[in-house]
């Protein structure tokens, strides 16, 4: 019989960068499309800034930099305000919700890491930035590839709202009915999603290279000399670790390993540090 990991109960994963999409692409070009329909120019990297969190918050966290605002008083004579990033996510929608699909590949190693989690007696929990609507097309595209977690929040559907606060990460603790908050994992690969963990109480990982972080397709990970691959990870890392990552790995292929090293210092008694 395979071994168990208590008193570990759960892992709780993000969706693009983490299980599925690698470099978190679907979302980042759809931002530029939008804000460019509106005659707004905004770069790769700064559509990138604010992953993770949902994305009517995320349009209007790009509409406060001082570049992107100075566009917009430019073109439309006015500050921006909620009508206009209720215009920019409706503009957003149609476009995520064609393309998404387009992304939907899972990252090497997800499936056989979510066996082998359940194999072992761990729940598997999920949250995401996405809305409801894209997830409803994501989730069966997944699902086919062995992408299927026990329970999926949207970033739009709870009240109480979405990250850095904790109520995606609880929300998940509670409908697969886990004691203990420590007795969760957390794993993301943006900054808003380990904010989210460490400010839920629990175990926090942190996926570098297959995420929002570093941002590059496979083919373009491999192409980059070692040296350049390796800053953009020590880079992604550090900002991770300051979110609050315990821990780090290059993407969830590499993470039973962690999984273990967390479910033994659990058994010692100890719970997550304050980071």
């Amino acid at each position: 019989m395979t071994h168990t990991l208590k008193p570990l109960q759960a892992v709780i994963f993000d969706w693009a960068g983490t299980l599925v999409d690698f470099g978190s692409l679907a979302p980042t070009q759809i931002f530029v499309e939008a804000f460019g329909s509106f005659g707004i120019s905004i770069t790769l990297a700064q559509a990138r800034g604010p992953m993770g969190l949902s994305k009517w918050q995320h349009i209007h966290t790009l509409l406060q930099d001082q570049g992107i605002r100075a566009q917009w008083q430019q073109r439309f004579g006015k500050e921006p305000d909620d009508a206009d990033v209720d215009a920019l996510y409706a503009r957003f929608m149609p476009l995520q919700i064609a393309k998404v699909g387009d992304h939907s590949q899972p990252i090497d190693g997800a499936a056989a890491t979510l066996a082998w989690l359940r194999e072992r007696g761990l729940k598997v929990g999920s949250c995401s930035g996405y809305p409801r609507q894209v997830l409803d097309v994501l989730l069966p595209l997944a699902a086919a590839n062995g992408i299927a977690p026990d329970h999926v929040v949207a970033g739009d559907e709870l009240e109480a709202g979405g990250r850095p606060g904790p109520y995606m990460a609880l929300a998940n603790m509670l409908a697969l009915r886990i004691s203990d908050v420590a007795s969760c994992i957390k794993v993301d690969d943006t900054v808003p999603g380990i904010e989210e963990g460490r400010n839920a109480g629990m175990w926090n990982v942190g996926v570098t290279l297959s995420g929002n972080e570093v941002g590059c397709t496979v083919v373009e990970l491999a192409q980059l000399a070692d040296g350049e691959r390796g800053a953009l990870k020590r880079q992604a890392a550090a900002r991770l670790r300051a979110a609050g990552a315990h821990y780090v790995i290059d993407s969830v292929a590499t993470l039973p390993q962690v999984v273990e090293q967390i479910a033994a210092r659990l058994a010692a008694g100890e719970r997550p540090p304050a980071v």
